[in-house]
Formats: C-alpha cells, sequence, structure tokens
C-alpha cells in the first residue's frame, strides 16, 4: 500500500516534473535550481519537493553551496537526491523479487554463471536484432528504453550507467547478477559500430560502461 501512495504522488504533474528532473541529474539539486527547471517559484517547488520526500521518493542533504564555514558562510542549503529505495506495486498483488532471490541462490550454489551468462548474451543479441545499434546516440536510446538511464561522461566518449535494472538482485548476488549483466549488454552492444561494453564499477552507478572502442579513439 505504502508504493502505491508513494506513486500516486507523482500524478500531480508539478510533482512529477520536479521528480523527473531530480532523478536525472547526476548532482543533488537545490531549491532553486529545481524551481526554474519547472517554471515555478521556489515556495510552491519546496512544498512538492518536501513531499516527495516524506514519500520516500528523494532524499536530502544540507550543504553550504558557497563551501565556505564559519561565521557569513551563509545558511546550509537544502539539496535533493533520488531515493536509493525501490517502489513497485501490481493489481492484484505479485511477488516476483522472491523467485528471483531464490532462482539466483540456486544458480551460485550450482555455480550456474556460464549457463546464465550464455543465456543473457543470447537475450541481448535478440533485444538488438530488433534495434541496431550504431554509435553511442543509438545506444543511449536503447539502454534508456531498458531502464538504465545512461549518461554521457565529460569527455563524451562512453556512457554511464546510472540506474541498474536490477539494483536489489546485484546487492545480494553480486558476483553472478553483475557477469549477467555484462554479458546482456555485450549482447545487445555485439556488433556495434566502434563501440565496446566491460566492467567498471562505481559507488552509485551500475558496475557496467558502454564506451567508444580504442581502436575507434582517434
Amino acid at each position: 500500500m505504502e508504493d502505491i501512495e508513494a506513486i500516486a504522488m507523482l500524478q500531480d504533474p508539478v510533482r512529477r516534473r520536479l521528480y523527473d528532473y531530480v532523478a536525472a541529474q547526476d548532482h543533488e539539486v537545490s531549491r532553486n535550481e529545481a524551481a526554474e527547471s519547472a517554471g515555478i517559484q521556489r515556495t510552491l517547488a519546496a512544498f512538492h519537493l518536501d513531499k516527495l520526500v516524506d514519500a520516500g521518493l528523494l532524499e536530502t542533504d544540507s550543504r553550504r553551496l558557497s563551501g565556505r564555514t564559519g561565521p557569513g558562510a551563509g545558511r546550509p542549503a537544502k539539496l535533493y537526491r533520488r531515493s536509493g529505495a525501490e517502489r513497485q506495486f501490481s493489481v492484484p498483488p505479485r511477488d516476483y523479487r522472491t523467485p528471483a532471490d531464490l532462482l539466483a541462490e540456486v544458480a551460485e550454489a550450482a555455480r550456474l554463471d556460464t549457463e546464465l551468462q550464455a543465456a543473457a548474451r543470447r537475450e541481448g543479441r535478440a533485444a538488438r536484432a530488433a534495434a541496431p545499434v550504431d554509435g553511442l546516440d543509438a545506444a543511449k536510446v536503447l539502454l534508456s528504453a531498458r531502464g538504465y538511464e545512461p549518461r554521457l561522461d565529460d569527455d563524451r566518449d562512453a556512457l554511464r550507467l546510472a540506474n541498474c535494472p536490477f539494483h536489489a538482485l546485484s546487492e545480494r548476488h553480486p558476483v553472478l547478477v553483475c557477469g549477467m549483466n555484462l554479458a546482456l549488454l555485450e549482447g545487445l552492444m555485439e556488433d556495434a559500430a566502434g563501440l565496446q561494453v566491460r566492467m567498471d564499477p562505481r559507488p552509485g552507478m551500475c558496475c557496467v560502461v558502454v564506451e567508444l572502442s580504442k581502436n575507434n579513439v582517434s
């Protein structure tokens, strides 16, 4: 019931715009920045942002944006970021997480990593056949549709994945699930012009990066 109530919070169009903006950023967002993005006043943005925090959809931190400390440094600003909690619901209720966790436990115990990766690679190839990948822009579109939230890095030669669609499962079975994820993306990007996929785990990001292959970098 809590998940339904939280997701229902996003039915308000202003609240949804604010949430989508905060979730899409690679940094914590101030009230001023959020208000400007939604084209509303700061006080209204603060009201809706705090409602999203109460619902568990956003998290907050406080920090002086000037970077200074001590007297005259000003009050800390309230900053917002997307919550790491997952929200889902179905009607009637369904529980897919428990069997997924059990299957992962069995696969680990039976050492089925190789078989799982082969199946994931086949799945990736099948999905790629329906949407051929040609360059980072095409890869970004495909990965966005699959929930990875790809973002170009500062050098614009790689896609960092801000969301792992298998996050909850990968926290409990990291070796098994991250290996599966790598194989899935290898299948998706197989024969993609000038792209390569590799493991590159970073805090708060998916464990895989899609980048221009070294042979494609001048």
